[in-house]
């Protein structure tokens, strides 16, 4: 089963924790035993899976990113001006597998699975596909 989900993001550079989402849709589906995978198709808006308990985790992967990759650099090249969005999209990847295990996300006790804007604010849109097994 395939599904379309839309976000909106309200930042140029921020992280929206889409765990609870991706746990009703798995629950939607009925499967027990398998993997979902959550895949962005954007070039400069990634998937990555980190702690959720403290925010300031997201903030200092954030400001990490934005000090290895700035927004700003005189030798960007592209013309759109948003090279530092592609570089950080390509740090983290455009997708996650998630083990599901009696119809729940294996995930650790402090992991949560988050969109990564990094050219926003934007409409943007994720893709969940469950594969049984």
């Amino acid at each position: 089963m395939l599904q379309k989900q839309t976000i909106q993001t309200s930042q140029r550079d921020e992280m929206l924790d889409v765990t609870s989402d991706i746990q009703a849709f798995v629950k939607e589906t009925l499967i027990q035993n398998g993997l979902v995978l959550i895949y962005s198709p954007h070039t400069t808006a990634g998937i990555t899976i980190n702690e959720n308990a403290d925010p300031d985790v997201k903030h200092d992967m954030l400001m990490r990113l934005d000090e290895v990759y700035p927004w700003e650099h005189s030798n960007y090249r592209h013309m759109e001006g948003n090279s530092a969005s592609h570089l950080k999209t390509s740090t983290v990847g455009p997708s996650q597998h998630v083990i599901i295990e009696d119809g729940h996300l294996v995930l650790g006790t402090w992991q949560g699975i988050y969109f990564c804007e990094f050219d926003g604010p934007r409409q943007r849109t994720y893709y969940l596909k469950v594969v049984e097994g």
